[in-house]
């Protein structure tokens, strides 16, 4: 019993730690990744497409982005596609490609990007948290119905709080490694 609650809770705080890091991804830094259109869909013939289904994404410097798309006709709906996003990008249509070069961030703008990771890393933990209350108390009710004995019990739950402080340890260096990555840009 004792090891499938804590495969469960692993499992729960590993989608956790991915859901993070997924959202992380999407957080422009001032370097280019094709990480950023991930979210943005095109008007593809009636149809919402991601980019990437249409067209090829490139990085051929640091802080520039190429993308060509496969059918030229999509050309003007990716390039609308990205000036309507949040991403703030003013991509240069040459009639075959868009190149976007990805400006370097303000001083302030580092800051406010500081404050909305930290904001997902603390959603993060919450999660994590929240899997870890869940799991002890089933634990608790284990021992209460008489399927656990008291000592198991009690040692599952200290499994449970090594396997929190674990992934909080996790996701506070996922954090870091995002922060650094924003201020040293």
């Amino acid at each position: 019993m004792v090891e499938e609650v804590m495969k469960e809770a692993k499992s729960k705080m590993d989608k956790s730690i991915e859901a993070a890091s997924h959202q992380l991804a999407h957080i422009r830094t001032g370097k280019a990744t094709p990480a950023l259109f991930e979210n943005i869909k095109v008007d593809y013939y009636g149809s919402a497409v991601p980019i990437k289904q249409i067209a090829s994404i490139s990085i051929p410097e640091a802080r520039m982005i190429i993308i060509q798309p496969w059918d030229k006709n999509s050309l003007e709906s990716i390039e609308k596609a990205i000036l309507q996003s949040d991403l703030g990008l003013n991509p240069m249509n040459d009639g075959n490609i868009l190149r976007i070069s990805i400006p370097p961030l303000t001083e302030e703008r580092r800051k406010d990007l500081v404050k909305v990771i930290k904001g997902i890393t603390e959603e993060s933990k919450v999660a994590i948290r929240s899997i870890r209350r869940d799991a002890m108390n089933m634990l608790k009710n284990f021992q209460k119905d008489g399927d656990l004995p008291e000592d198991m019990s009690k040692k599952g739950q200290d499994d449970v709080q090594k396997l929190t402080d674990e992934y909080i340890e996790k996701i506070d260096n996922i954090f870091k490694a995002k922060e650094d990555e924003i201020l040293t840009i």
